[in-house]
């Protein structure tokens, strides 16, 4: 099968198994539409045409959106007013840098913040302040030790000068 053939809605099934999985759930409307319905709603949204490029016995299905999106739990960077490049954060990653006065641990953290729920925690504050580079633990060759405290790194105090100016 040719790309071409892909986008003239040739459809070959590898696994009938998933697709009669699929097509039962009504993941699918029907075979071979899905290629030529993506090129055609990109044209009518005016957005770049996809690609399908051949790597071996594969192909990769490159979708452009309009604009850069962030995905979930991403933090995008943006230019300060002095040029520097500083994370837009959520607000629950801006409370926590806040509160990092000093080594602290996740429930001290938690304390401060006055948080209860520990998987809501991690994955609302601690998770993206970490990826963003605004904590950091001290023991990052033990993340789970009970000893493990978070302190602001480098970027987290300029982003917090940032706050105050």
């Amino acid at each position: 099968m040719t790309i071409e053939d892909m986008k003239n809605g040739v459809s070959k099934i590898r696994n009938p198994v998933i697709a009669r999985v699929f097509r039962e759930l009504k993941l699918i409307e029907q075979w071979g539409s899905g290629v030529r319905s993506i090129f055609k709603e990109a044209g009518k949204q005016n957005l770049p045409m996809p690609e399908i490029i051949e790597i071996g016995m594969r192909v990769r299905f490159i979708v452009r959106f309009a604009e850069a999106v962030p995905l979930r739990g991403e933090l995008k960077k943006t230019r300060g007013t002095m040029g520097c490049v500083t994370p837009q954060v959520t607000p629950q990653v801006k409370r926590l840098v806040q509160v990092v006065t000093k080594e602290l641990g996740r429930s001290e953290l938690m304390l401060k913040l006055g948080l209860k729920d520990r998987m809501h925690f991690v994955r609302e504050y601690l998770s993206p302040a970490l990826k963003a580079d605004l904590i950091e633990m001290t023991r990052p060759d033990k993340p789970n030790s009970r000893l493990q405290k978070y302190r602001l790194t480098e970027a987290g105090r300029a982003f917090l000068a940032s706050m105050d100016s």
